[in-house]
């Protein structure tokens, strides 16, 4: 919720869409006695560890980064925020401070990874080792979905316009419909080609993924785009179903939702003090006095 500060001004707004989202989380099916689900902000080491990145990380590097250009470029006003461009060093922060060795990622995402490992090199030469360098991971298929309307850019909720995009919460029809419109090309062979055909290429992948093979051989089973398109909205919908039925269970309960988000914050809280520590030590900061 830190990281949603940078592009969100209207009060209780980030609360509303914490509750959300952790809500998607479980839904999707993360186990919270195998993953730790906790608010950014419910564990203050996020903030503290992430000053010490900022001082570790150069202007240079901050300025390269793509999605600082592109976010700032789409704004809807001539203010930016200065954390839309030290959020880098936030989310470095987010990495480190539970000595993750590999991070999973999309493809527009490794720039993050890498600048991160660029961090935390710089840090361990100059204080001594003291984090783990981590190491993006990229799943062979899914690992960028693609705007259903302009399947040369990402699917993404900053995008202009939500025709291209599949919400995790989209009703079954609104799927269909958004499908049934996806740009393909002028040509009518179905085939695997991301360069030339990149939106029938976008709906083999999705198909793909969601039903465990790979875009090429889903392309072996069709010779229009028709009835690839409502398959992939088909697929997308069975696929989603479950995870939309859970999700209004969470809802109707905000209690057990509080109750497995403090649990994550209490776990995760007790490493990231360690960690943090671990950093200020390195660095020989004064430890403060009992309170």
């Amino acid at each position: 919720d830190l990281h949603a500060l940078t592009v969100t001004e209207e009060p209780g707004v980030i609360g509303r869409r914490t509750v959300e989202l952790a809500a998607v989380f479980f839904a999707v099916g993360l186990d919270p006695d195998v993953a730790t689900v906790f608010v950014q902000s419910h564990v203050p080491e996020h903030a503290q560890l992430a000053w010490v990145m900022e001082c570790t990380v150069s202007f240079g590097e901050l300025s390269r980064m793509t999605q600082f250009k592109d976010k700032a470029a789409k704004r809807e006003s001539d203010f930016v925020s200065g954390g839309l461009f030290t959020y880098p060093a936030l989310q470095a922060a987010d990495i480190v401070l539970y000595d993750a060795d590999e991070v999973p990622v999309g493809d527009d995402q490794r720039q993050h990874v890498e600048i991160t490992r660029d961090i935390a090199t710089r840090f361990n030469h100059r204080f001594g080792e003291t984090f783990v360098l981590p190491k993006a991971v990229t799943p062979p298929v899914g690992a960028r979905v693609m705007d259903l309307q302009d399947p040369t850019s990402k699917m993404s909720k900053s995008a202009g316009s939500d025709a291209g995009l599949i919400q995790l919460l989209d009703d079954p029809a609104g799927i269909a419909r958004k499908f049934k419109r996806a740009v393909t090309d002028s040509e009518t062979d179905v085939r695997y080609d991301p360069a030339t055909k990149p939106g029938v290429s976008n709906l083999l992948e999705i198909l793909g993924a969601a039903t465990g093979q790979s875009p090429a051989a889903v392309a072996k089973g069709y010779t229009q785009y028709g009835p690839l398109k409502a398959d992939a909205g088909d697929a997308v919908i069975e696929l989603l179903a479950p995870v939309q039925e859970r999700y209004r269970e969470l809802a109707a309960d905000p209690g057990e939702l509080s109750a497995l988000l403090a649990k994550g914050a209490d776990k995760a809280g007790a490493i990231a003090a360690s960690t943090l520590q671990r950093a200020y030590d390195a660095v020989g900061f004064l430890p403060a006095a009992p309170r």
